[in-house]
């Protein structure tokens, strides 16, 4: 018995101690390395194997003109709808942190259910308003403001509404949680120092936000940057992403070389925009 008391310890000290927490984010990790890194490892070498080895793929999506206007598309796109969804969110999110509950409740509600409706259906319902036919241009020659329909369908006009629309909750939760930590005092401390109100917004409160717009916008940018059925609904195989290109050399082309290169250069995008937030930013408030 004295053998097997002394044995047993030592037995257990042999097998090396899992950092703390480690083991439970250990079977997150597992699926995650199974389902994200495996499949992106395997693409990229899909994109510097086919068809022969060598980064010809990369060569080619960078250097020919229509590539370049399919990545300027994109990121014009994506620039623009983080810019107006920046706009439009802030003082969204600022009239929520200050209303009475029961009406920022009832908001919240709206914002949600936006958010959950199907996507699709969302895309069609812009697609009939911004017809030529559509409410929008009627009511707009009806007050006398156009005499002829603007054409806001198939084009990057209807791409960006149509996306600032669904990316705009995107950008006001993280806002809102942000401006909700901020004192008010500070607002009426800036006024009897006497700040106006404009003074006051942007010497004060933008400042004090900018986590929240920094996490919002940058999840805002890299969604868009990858969006497939907005752009492809709304803007037409002339005004063509990154996203759509991508599903069309891997599924009718069936080029996964030039697929896996697109895709690959999308991702490199992201995490670089990531570690530059969190250059400017810091990791805790950028992960805020």
């Amino acid at each position: 018995m004295t053998t097997l008391a002394t044995a047993s310890p030592r037995r257990h000290a042999r097998w090396p101690r899992l950092p703390r927490g480690l083991g439970l984010a250990l079977p997150a990790l597992l699926l995650l390395g199974a389902f994200f890194v495996v499949p992106v490892a395997l693409l990229l070498t899909r994109s510097v194997t086919e068809p022969v080895l060598g980064l010809q793929n990369y060569a080619e999506l960078l250097a020919t003109p229509t590539y370049a206007k399919i990545f300027y598309n994109t990121f014009l796109v994506a620039g623009l709808v983080t810019l107006i969804s920046m706009i439009v969110a802030f003082p969204v999110a600022w009239a929520l942190a200050i209303m009475p509950p029961l009406a920022a409740r009832i908001t919240f509600a709206v914002i949600l259910l936006s958010m959950w409706t199907n996507l699709l259906a969302r895309t069609y319902a812009w697609m009939v308003l911004l017809q030529q036919t559509g409410i929008i241009n009627r009511t707009l020659m009806a007050l006398g403001i156009i005499d002829a329909p603007l054409r806001l369908v198939n084009n990057l006009v209807g791409v960006t509404i149509g996306m600032v629309y669904i990316m705009l909750p995107f950008m006001i939760l993280p806002l809102y949680g942000t401006i909700r930590k901020i004192d008010p005092g500070i607002l009426q401390a800036a006024a009897l120092c006497g700040a106006t109100k404009m003074q006051a917004l942007w010497r004060v409160l933008v400042p004090l936000a900018l986590p929240g717009l920094a996490s919002g916008g940058l999840m805002v940018f890299v969604m868009s940057l990858g969006y497939f059925v907005t752009p492809a609904l709304l803007g037409g195989t002339s005004n063509m992403m990154l996203a759509e290109l991508i599903a069309q050399q891997v599924q009718s082309l069936v080029n996964w070389g030039m697929g896996g290169a697109a895709a690959f250069v999308l991702l490199v995008v992201t995490l670089a925009l990531y570690a530059v937030q969190l250059r400017l930013v810091g990791p805790a408030k950028g992960a805020q």
